[in-house]
């Protein structure tokens, strides 16, 4: 018989945990218990220096995927801790779940999702959107913590994570924070900082950016119009656009 599942970590307690510089974890997705984190070197990718490969910059201009932001936050995070090939074993627990959607109901976790039109493997457009790609985070200050992403379909994840750089350029973030550095995040441009200089990042970033995630979302995704700007961009192309100074 299984234990009653422990209340979620208050949101105050997750908040001053990143603020101080860690996070926490679960060993397995069954656990109760978790613990909390602090990296001796910590993976960033800096916001002007995201690499976009030329066939990636070619999937965004296409607009293959719909591309949301906090749509479906509870599907993002439960399909980040669904198993994969070779990590059959999770990291995000019932309890980290039921944690993050707190904090997210309360405005400090955010998800980008990435949709895609029509049957898996189909040709054509009909049916209802899948969720195919995404990510989620926390944001304070001026910083976003990423912390986990998946992908059901070529470059969604990677798509998610230039819409996540190209909002936070636009709206005045300062630090992406990536946790752990790893071969994918090593081929957009992550680089490490000691844990001390990430604390003196942490500090630089402190204080409201100019905009929210979704004020900065809002600008991307609404077309272009008027005599100012006769030339309709998609929301894919303008990220595109806004990115091309970091590969």
């Amino acid at each position: 018989m299984h234990s009653p599942l422990r209340s979620p970590i208050p949101v105050e307690t997750l908040l001053l945990a990143y603020r101080s510089g860690i996070f926490p974890m679960a060993d397995k997705r069954e656990d109760q218990e978790i613990f909390w984190v602090e990296p001796r070197d910590r993976a960033i990718i800096p916001l002007d220096r995201l690499h976009v490969s030329k066939s990636l910059r070619k999937v965004l201009r296409s607009d293959r995927y719909t591309v949301t932001i906090d749509r479906a936050f509870d599907a993002v995070i439960r399909a980040c801790a669904d198993p994969r090939p070779g990590h059959p074993e999770t990291w995000i627990s019932e309890r980290i779940i039921a944690s993050y959607i707190q904090l997210h109901r309360a405005g400090h976790a955010h998800s980008i999702e990435c949709w895609a039109h029509g049957r898996a493997g189909a040709e054509d457009d009909a049916g209802p959107p899948r969720l195919v790609g995404g990510l989620y985070g926390v944001s304070f200050d001026q910083v976003f913590c990423g912390e986990s992403m998946f992908s059901r379909a070529d470059n969604a994840s990677k798509v998610a994570l230039c819409w996540l750089v190209a909002l936070m350029r636009h709206a005045g973030f300062r630090l992406l924070d990536c946790q752990f550095m790893t071969d994918h995040l090593a081929t957009m441009g992550a680089t490490e900082l000691p844990q001390p200089m990430y604390l003196k990042a942490l500090a630089a970033a402190r204080g409201d950016p100019n905009l929210s995630l979704r004020q900065a979302f809002d600008h991307f995704a609404s077309a272009y119009g008027g005599t100012d700007a006769p030339q309709a961009s998609s929301p894919g192309k303008r990220i595109a656009q806004s990115l091309t100074h970091t590969s």
